[in-house]
């Protein structure tokens, strides 16, 4: 089990600086569209779609990330005033829920995407880039929820605790 904490905990750490830098790039993309067609006489004509692309690899990517950090919206109410016992089944019935739409709708359904789309050759109609590459996003967050979901799975036991820890001996505990 060490060995797949680390494993997410140095995942977690690639995801973040990731996701900063397409988010960095994305509010320059956004600022300097805003820039060229308000200020400047020749609007930038690949800065939308850029934009659109960015978004996509960090919605889908972030969604995973925010499943990692438990930011997701939940029932977290239900399952704290469980029995510990019920508490655990409830939220692995949770995990084996989420595995189960990662496996089926992202990664097989996102892979038919990316395959379809290099298979008839799409491609962006400004930056020229294949319509795969940007599909691929969708295989790739399915991936993560699956890990994600796998790893809570098996430390369910203790996610269930902490989460039964009332709000405000939680925030004592950080200070």
């Amino acid at each position: 089990m060490s060995a797949f904490t680390a494993f997410i905990e140095s995942m977690d750490k690639v995801l973040r600086v990731m996701l900063a830098v397409m988010m960095a790039l994305l509010v320059i993309d956004v600022t300097w569209q805003v820039l060229t067609r308000f200020i400047l006489p020749q609007p930038s004509s690949f800065t939308e779609e850029v934009a659109r692309f960015l978004l996509i690899w960090v919605s889908l990517i972030g969604g995973a990330y925010a499943y990692r950090l438990h930011s997701h919206l939940g029932f977290d109410w239900f399952v704290r005033n469980m029995a510990i016992g019920k508490a655990v089944l409830v939220y692995r019935f949770c995990c084996i829920l989420v595995a189960i739409f990662a496996v089926w709708v992202l990664i097989i359904g996102g892979g038919n995407l990316v395959s379809l789309t290099w298979l008839l050759g799409q491609y962006s109609p400004v930056l020229d880039v294949p319509m795969a590459f940007i599909y691929f996003a969708i295989p790739f967050s399915g991936f993560l929820f699956l890990i994600y979901s796998l790893y809570f799975f098996i430390a369910a036991a203790s996610i269930t605790q902490q989460a039964r820890v009332p709000l405000d001996e939680q925030e004592n505990a950080n200070d």
